[in-house]
């Protein structure tokens, strides 16, 4: 009896001075000051091995694709038996620049890894409450762009606009789909062009600085 008594406190003891390291460790590496930093984007790398995640890009370019298909929905089809012309246009503009500021920039930033790391994929990146009226600018301008694309090629496929009723039936016709990929399109172009430039006057003015 004495042996297997004996034998129980020399296993409680181990137990005890095994468990006593484990959490001397986990303090010392709780506490340490030199710790290296480790940023959420490097830990959600090693903590979602294993599941299917869909990649930044993508959900970038489904957001702006569908919210620009949606405008279209909603105000061109919505509205298009009561409005025509440039005031159907200044209303899709408007419409496209306060969904891009108060909805795309606001949802991408919800769910970029770090603060402004989603700053390359806008064209405007400012987060002041004056944005949303550059933002209608700037949705106007590609708007401009979309149009003549419909236009180019109805022109190419041989529809004139201005003709008869029967001939006019058969013109490519605005839908939200094509709409939203074309907008989709002619923005990633601009916001390419704006990075690049971006990029070229900073390694100029890292250049100059080096000089002096």
């Amino acid at each position: 009896m004495a042996k297997g008594r004996k034998k129980k406190q020399l296993s409680d003891k181990s137990a005890s001075a095994h468990y006593k390291l484990k959490t001397d460790a986990v303090d010392r590496l709780v506490n340490s000051k030199n710790a290296p930093k480790v940023t959420d984007e490097e830990i959600r790398k090693y903590t979602s091995k294993g599941k299917f995640s869909i990649p930044a890009w993508l959900k970038i370019v489904f957001v702006k694709f569908w919210f620009a298909g949606a405008v279209c929905y909603f105000f061109l089809w919505g509205l298009g038996l009561y409005v025509h012309g440039l005031d159907l246009m200044a209303v899709l503009a408007v419409g496209l620049g306060v969904a891009a500021d108060l909805m795309v920039n606001k949802l991408l930033r919800s769910f970029e890894p770090e603060e402004r790391a989603y700053d390359k994929w806008m064209m405007v990146t400012v987060r002041k409450f004056w944005s949303i009226f550059i933002n209608v600018l700037y949705s106007g301008v590609i708007l401009f762009c979309v149009f003549q694309t419909y236009y180019i090629i109805n022109r190419l496929i041989g529809v004139d606009a201005s003709a008869s009723a029967d001939k006019s039936q058969s013109m490519l016709g605005v839908e939200p789909m094509l709409f939203g990929l074309l907008y989709l399109g002619f923005d990633m172009l601009l916001i390419a062009v704006k990075n690049n430039i971006v990029n070229i006057l900073r390694d100029a003015g890292a250049f100059a600085a080096e000089k002096k």
